[in-house]
């Protein structure tokens, strides 16, 4: 399946039909319904006394199936198809990568009963990543690192976005709509009408909307890939993935993920390096570090901002007293999710404490203008829709500025 990048950087999504080959729908039909199954015993044996029986699969809105966290080798096809030429083949091509490896898999179902809609938003934290502006035109001048996907199993047509506004921030119209009336469909959005095996491929800063979670059968893959080698660095770059669940596949998709996770370690080694260098004012081995993770000269700034979070992540997971915390509240104290932590506490083990709070020393000053940002433009923090209004990279703030504030 041949598709254009730059379709996917005009319009911030493509639809693309018969992602599933229709040789293979009915079977990953009945094996994914086979997870399900299996997932909801999961669910009803560790729901919360509060919760109803069944736990998640009887209380949320949008039940979703980590699947590779219970598949076997029975149902392996459903991982299987992850790797595909229509789907890690695609996403290397919009790209346009030398290598390409998926994040997230999951299985989107529906509700018990009838939720409604969910509110428009953007799968992004400008506060907790890099100021919105910055990762867009990042994404506009070289190219997306991560692109989302939804892949129907049965017709959908839940999914809805506003085409383009991935790349600018919310009109006053739109800010307005998402604290007034979040659960409305929103002026220039459309739905995108899914059969049963197609795909929509998208970026996931564009405003986008689950437009009613009722009880109408709904079994939608949700994928996430990112790029190793292209010229922006991932605003997704971590997996909601360890390798022990590929002893269920076939030995060729097992030597592929576990590709993956070299590709995964080798970037883990030159951030590694790249942080040294920081902590030891080292600025050609700086620059030369963040052009091998951000090979695309413009916009490298955005690269040093989220090395900025990595490093806070790092700092925090170093501190004696959060290091006794129980695995959930560690968790928490880095706003990480629990299919990812354990990948922020091996890199975190690659430095000293001392080490740690050197790194982070290092980037006081471009977290100080990023802190003042925020406090500029954003009224309150805990508001989801607010943070979105972060939207400026700081102001005469560049590469060569960040090192001479070393």
């Amino acid at each position: 399946m041949k598709v254009d990048p730059q379709q996917l950087i005009d319009n911030g999504y493509i639809v693309l039909r018969e992602v599933v080959p229709a040789n293979q729908l009915e079977a990953l039909r009945a094996n994914f319904e086979t997870l399900v199954e299996k997932q909801k015993v999961i669910w009803a044996r560790e729901r919360k006394p509060d919760e109803k029986p069944g736990g998640v699969w009887t209380t949320s809105a949008q039940p979703r199936v980590f699947f590779d966290e219970v598949v076997d080798a029975a149902t392996a096809n459903t991982v299987e198809f992850c790797l595909h030429a229509n789907t890690l083949g695609v996403s290397q091509q919009l790209m346009r990568a030398p290598d390409a490896a998926i994040t997230l898999m999951a299985l989107m179902c529906n509700p018990v009963r009838d939720h409604g809609p969910a509110s428009w938003h953007r799968d992004i934290d400008p506060t907790g990543q890099a100021p919105l502006k910055g990762m867009q035109m990042d994404y506009v001048k070289n190219g997306p690192g991560y692109v989302q996907w939804n892949i129907p199993l049965y017709d959908d047509s839940v999914f809805w976005l506003v085409p383009r506004s991935y790349c600018r921030p919310n009109t006053p119209e739109e800010y307005q709509h998402l604290l007034s009336r979040p659960q409305e469909p929103m002026p220039g959005g459309i739905p995108i009408e899914l059969s049963a095996g197609d795909g929509v491929v998208y970026s996931h800063m564009g405003l986008h909307w689950g437009s009613n979670y009722s009880t109408k059968l709904r079994r939608t893959v949700h994928l996430g890939y990112r790029a190793f080698g292209g010229d922006s660095y991932p605003i997704v770059d971590h997996f909601y993935w360890n390798l022990e669940f590929t002893q269920h596949l076939r030995a060729e998709a097992r030597a592929q993920f576990e590709y993956f996770f070299q590709l995964q370690q080798q970037q883990s080694n030159v951030i590694e390096s790249t942080f040294h260098a920081i902590r030891n004012k080292d600025a050609d081995g700086f620059r030369d570090g963040v052009a091998k993770l951000h090979p695309g000269e413009e916009e490298r700034m955005v690269t040093v901002v989220f090395l900025s979070k990595l490093a806070d992540k790092v700092r925090k997971l170093k501190d004696p007293e959060i290091r006794k915390l129980p695995v959930e509240e560690r968790i928490g104290e880095i706003s990480a999710h629990r299919l990812n932590f354990h990948l922020y506490e091996d890199f975190a083990d690659r430095f000293s404490t001392e080490d740690a709070e050197r790194i982070w020393k290092r980037f006081s000053t471009l977290y100080e203008k990023i802190e003042a940002e925020i406090a500029r433009s954003v009224p309150d923090r805990t508001s989801r829709v607010m943070r979105y209004q972060l939207t400026d990279m700081p102001s005469n703030f560049e590469m060569e500025d960040f090192i001479r504030s070393w």
